[in-house]
């Protein structure tokens, strides 16, 4: 191993199951070649499944459909409630219902580019390949997805493409989804195959033999803590917004599954991928909590522009057309206000640094449909994005029909994650880690309505043949709660919680939480540094220590107590917040939603450096305080060629 700031330097990584041969044939080569598990011998196997969104109800329905007994956890009262629920735009698929060009291809083309260069180019194929099944499972299930006068599905455009291949429920396709795997879930629960554990929340994962065999959970209600032991363990938890305490993520989201995994083992592969979403209602006050994201679909008729002027304080019907800049359409006239994720809000944060943002603190720039409402009537503006305005209004108190939305970037999806295979397997063996919580298909930027197509892809579609394939090869020796590893993580866990409780400290959870989310936010944000992100991991080794010192949790663990629960995450995330600014600091490089302001163009744009870093980056833990180990794993690209992104 080779010493460098902060970590060392491993070995290199290699996806041993990954196949090769032409892209268009390496995942029905790979079901083929997978082994099989009898019908009746699922019966004998239990997995547990750690999540119930869009990827974890999937997984839990069709496991069970399947034959396999599952044990299945949220942290929430039911497992509807999944933070799925709250997506709004909808879902990608390669239909090509419109025949306006879209294919597998295109999609997996798009979804590469989109990616700026940085995921398998094996995986998204299979995720464009999947994307196509996705659309009839759902429409099987009862899904009210949109239509056309003709009866056809309808579909619209999302940011970076150039066609209209996003199938959506009005505002609601999250939910809607979500309702439909539930229900499925639902009937697996009522036959007795699912064993489902609301309101628990995992603590530990038990590695037995190198294996991944179990869980620590903790009733929430109860505070009752209890080891579950299984042949599998599924992560379906989610991503780490949360670590910036403002995001439009909701507030119980957080890294502790993946973290705890980590801590036993199992890569984390680029965690400095965050997504900063360009379509958030702005900040309202320094004592708010969370975020409220507004669909991208709005910026299929919505237009976005700012004052041309700087510190023109008047209201935009006081401004006229000609001292308007519309500044995407300028700048990106080829995609317009439908440019990719990170491209829009970078552009956002640079009009509003040169002073001409709108709102309060200047943090705002409009989104207009006067142009839309001129051109299609309010009642098609309302039938499309109604419960969207709505929403908008109860929040600003402003009728979006009447005046512009305000909009600025937040924190809002992570690409990176768990390292996982081609199969969606950990290098812990028995782990597998599917939607978001895993970093395997998005690379360094997520294209809208991409989130709904991989959770329902990993876990309708791809994860079932291949934890079959796992259990089918693996011959596992019976295992109980009582054997020492299992003894062992319930007793740390345990330890752990009587830890906090027994702080007698001066501050809150949440005002640890606070800070390190503006920390975070400041120095690993928008824009990165290197200055930035070394003072950054210099106050967050602090900020551990103080917060066990300081720390003051109230009540008992025998009980419901929210402050424990908060403490416990909050943990994990100042402890997550040092990989992920690390991950930062050594990807001197642009890339997607990775912004280094020393690796830009002359124009302002992310200047990738191929040459030096065309990995994905997995780190290996080696104990708190400690130098992790930085594992490559190098792509290769057969396919879409390396190349400057451009979306003018």
């Amino acid at each position: 191993m080779s010493e460098t700031y902060g970590y060392t330097v491993g070995t290199d990584l290699v996806d041993k199951a990954a196949p090769d041969g032409p892209i268009d044939t390496r995942w029905s080569r790979r079901k083929f070649e997978a082994k099989l598990v009898n019908p009746a011998n699922r019966r004998k196997h239990t997995v547990i499944v750690v999540g119930t969104g869009l990827a974890g109800g999937a997984a839990g329905a069709t496991l069970a459909e399947q034959g396999y007994r599952v044990v299945q956890f949220c942290y929430q009262d039911s497992p509807r409630r999944a933070h799925s629920i709250a997506a709004q735009g909808g879902i990608n698929a390669a239909k090509n219902y419109r025949n306006d060009g879209d294919s597998v291809r295109r999609l997996f083309y798009d979804t590469v580019k989109g990616g700026d260069f940085r995921a398998r180019e094996s995986n998204v194929h299979r995720l464009a390949e999947v994307s196509v099944q996705i659309i009839d499972q759902c429409v099987a299930q009862g899904v009210p997805f949109a239509r056309e006068y003709s009866g056809l599905l309808d579909t619209r455009s999302f940011g970076g493409v150039q066609v209209q291949r996003t199938f959506y429920a009005r505002g609601q396709t999250g939910q809607q989804l979500l309702l439909g795997a539930y229900q499925a879930l639902s009937r697996q629960i009522d036959a007795g195959n699912i064993e489902m554990h609301a309101r628990t929340e995992m603590l530990d994962l038990i590695v037995i033999d190198g294996r991944a065999r179990g869980i620590i959970a903790r009733d929430l209600v109860t505070g009752e803590v209890s080891t579950y032991m299984a042949d599998a363990v599924v992560l379906a938890t989610g991503g780490y917004g949360n670590v910036f305490y403002l995001s439009t993520n909701a507030k119980n989201s957080n890294a502790s599954a993946i973290w705890r995994a980590h801590k036993r083992g199992a890569y984390l592969a680029n965690p400095c991928y965050t997504q900063i979403h360009p379509t958030c209602i702005p900040r309202s006050g320094d004592y708010q909590s969370k975020l409220t994201l507004m669909s991208e679909s709005l910026r299929n008729d919505g237009r976005i522009w700012v004052p041309k002027q700087t510190g023109d304080t008047r209201s935009p019907d006081q401004i006229p057309e000609d001292e308007r800049d519309y500044y995407l359409e300028r700048i990106y006239p080829s995609f317009g206000n439908l440019v990719p994720r990170d491209i829009a809000s970078r552009a956002a944060k640079y009009v509003c640094d040169e002073g001409r943002g709108v709102g309060p603190g200047g943090l705002g720039v409009y989104l207009d449909f006067a142009d839309a409402i001129k051109r299609l009537g309010e009642d098609k503006v309302a039938e499309k994005y109604g419960n969207l305005f709505e929403m908008y209004e109860r929040i600003t108190g402003e009728n979006p029909y009447k005046v512009p939305m305000r909009i600025y970037p937040a924190i809002h999806y992570t690409m990176g994650g768990l390292w996982v295979d081609y199969d969606l397997q950990s290098n812990v063996p028995g782990l597998f880690v599917i939607g978001e919580a895993n970093f395997s298909d998005h690379g360094a930027n997520r294209l809208g309505a991409s989130a709904l197509m991989q959770g329902l892809a990993d876990g309708y579609f791809v994860l079932p043949p291949m934890l079959g394939n796992y259990l089918a090869s693996t011959k596992l020796a019976p295992v109980d709660s009582s054997a020492p590893e299992a003894t062992e993580a319930y007793e740390q866990s345990t330890e752990k919680l009587a830890k906090l409780l027994a702080s007698n400290g001066d501050r809150t959870p949440d005002s640890f939480h606070r800070e390190l989310g503006e920390l975070i936010w400041d120095n690993c944000g928008m824009a990165r540094t290197d200055e930035g992100l070394k003072k950054a991991l210099s106050r967050l080794a602090e900020l551990r220590e103080e917060f066990w010192t300081r720390v003051k949790v109230p009540g008992t663990g025998a009980e419901l107590n929210q402050s424990l629960e908060k403490a416990n995450r909050i943990a994990d995330f100042i402890e997550f917040g040092e990989l992920l600014c690390l991950d930062a600091l050594h990807r001197a490089e642009s890339c997607g939603g990775h912004f280094r302001e020393e690796s830009q163009t002359p124009d302002g744009e992310a200047l990738r450096d191929d040459e030096n870093f065309a990995y994905a980056a997995a780190w290996e833990f080696t104990g708190i305080g400690s130098p992790p180990v930085l594992h490559k794993e190098h792509l290769q690209f057969d396919e879409v060629h390396l190349a400057q992104r451009s979306y003018a």
